[in-house]
């Protein structure tokens, strides 16, 4: 073929080619035109539902808030997604602690006789139950009482010893108990412990009469938490702005009242072990963390400051209250933010000391085990006795309807003594 014929042919075959394309491109057109323009549509649609639900909060301006924890949504019930709380490990056996000490407590009852009037007396025991920090190993007493019992609670939190006298007798009791205890320690890479009953941590997400969960206290809680998600990471934000606001306060009585509610109104944090740490207590409530005071007895010296045990045996006025709050897999994890206030006064110590900052990381997450635990919780309710206590934790004694065993070292019915010994 001539290149003249090659080229005429060539063209003719692009005019055929040119002429079909348009015709079948815009029939291909007419049968997607009803399809691709509702698609268009829908694109733009779902763009628009999409950047509805994106948070406009940091690129708008708007305020943004997680979902906050409270007393009602729990972190037990309802785990920020993403914390430790979230991510619960297979349960292990619990490694048993190898240096325990042994203390003698010994309580001692004299009283003269009240003509016409019955003395009783409700005593406060250690922990019935056994734990990795504390064992009761016996009790012995001796005296006259009429009737003695020992009463305990079904959930065995609480244990006391009930005596009655006749009016015409001396009220006389000597009470001898054993405890071993070994340092508690709280190790945040090991998270294997079994979980709590439910029924336990629903009470100690509660509100008492003088623990409040809820109004001025969540209110101060959700500030200091702010955006921390984790719940230890809040816990400790609420140790420290407790050891940082409060007050101690070494003029009031005993371990003082535990009024939250009155530290709140006033706006004026701080008081004794009972006011310091009922204060973290309400607030780990307030925003989902079960929590709760333990009432006990120093029975020894302190390794960390003097201040915090005793000098000698003698261990009346020795009574100290302390706190634990509860995440799943850690347990049950001890603190004691009065315990650094306390140190602070009594040992006059600035903020800025290296021995303060040293005690006020340690007593996140530890309890020195010179002290003793009698009792857990609030409102407590005496056998055979009208009305409610806020807690239970000196010696209680009436003589009819008197009460004798006040906070006054003068007028106290009763001495308690406690040494360390070898059994």
């Amino acid at each position: 073929m001539k290149r003249r014929d090659f080229l005429a042919a060539a063209a003719a075959l692009l005019t055929v080619d040119a002429i079909a394309a348009p015709a079948k491109s815009s029939s291909n057109k007419k049968k997607a035109g009803s399809t691709a323009k509702p698609a268009a549509t829908k694109s733009k649609k779902s763009t628009a539902t999409t950047s509805k639900k994106k948070p406009a909060t940091r690129s708008s301006g708007t305020s943004y808030r997680p979902a906050v924890q409270s007393a009602e949504n729990s972190v037990v019930d309802n785990p920020p997604e993403g914390t430790s709380a979230s991510r619960l490990p297979p349960v292990r056996p619990p490694e048993l602690p190898s240096d325990w000490r042994t203390f003698e407590i010994v309580t001692t009852i004299n009283l003269k006789a009240a003509l016409q009037a019955r003395t009783r007396l409700w005593l406060p025991l250690p922990f019935a139950q056994d734990t990795l920090y504390q064992r009761t190993l016996s009790h012995a007493w001796q005296g006259n009482p009429l009737n003695a019992a020992m009463r305990r609670q079904p959930d065995g939190e609480l244990e006391i010893l009930v005596c009655d006298w006749r009016p015409e007798d001396d009220a006389s009791l000597r009470l001898t108990t054993h405890v071993t205890t070994a340092d508690r320690h709280f190790d945040v890479t090991r998270r294997t412990v079994a979980p709590e009953r439910d029924d336990i941590l629903r009470r100690y997400l509660q509100s008492s009469r003088h623990i409040p969960n809820e109004g001025l206290s969540r209110q101060l809680g959700e500030r200091i938490v702010g955006r921390i998600k984790d719940p230890v990471a809040q816990a400790k934000a609420i140790y420290d702005w407790v050891v940082e606001n409060s007050i101690y306060d070494p003029t009031l009585p005993g371990c003082g009242t535990g009024d939250i509610n009155k530290q709140l109104m006033n706006g004026r944090y701080g008081g004794r072990s009972a006011d310091i740490n009922g204060m973290f207590v309400s607030l780990c409530r307030s925003i989902g963390i079960p929590a709760r005071t333990v009432q006990g007895l120093r029975v020894g010296r302190s390794r960390l400051f003097q201040s915090l045990g005793l000098r000698g045996d003698e261990a009346t006025r020795a009574q100290h209250v302390r706190a634990e709050f509860y995440i799943p897999g850690y347990g049950w994890i001890p603190v004691d933010p009065s315990d650094v206030r306390r140190a602070m006064s009594r040992e006059v110590l600035s903020d800025t000391d290296s021995r303060l900052i040293s005690l006020k990381r340690v007593l996140f997450g530890v309890w020195e085990m010179n002290w003793i635990a009698l009792n857990i919780g609030n409102d407590v309710r005496l056998p055979d006795h009208n009305g409610v206590l806020p807690f239970l934790l000196h010696p209680r004694m009436t003589q009819g309807n008197q009460l004798l065993s006040d906070e006054n070292p003068a007028t106290t019915p009763y001495t308690i003594s406690a040494r360390q010994v070898e059994l």
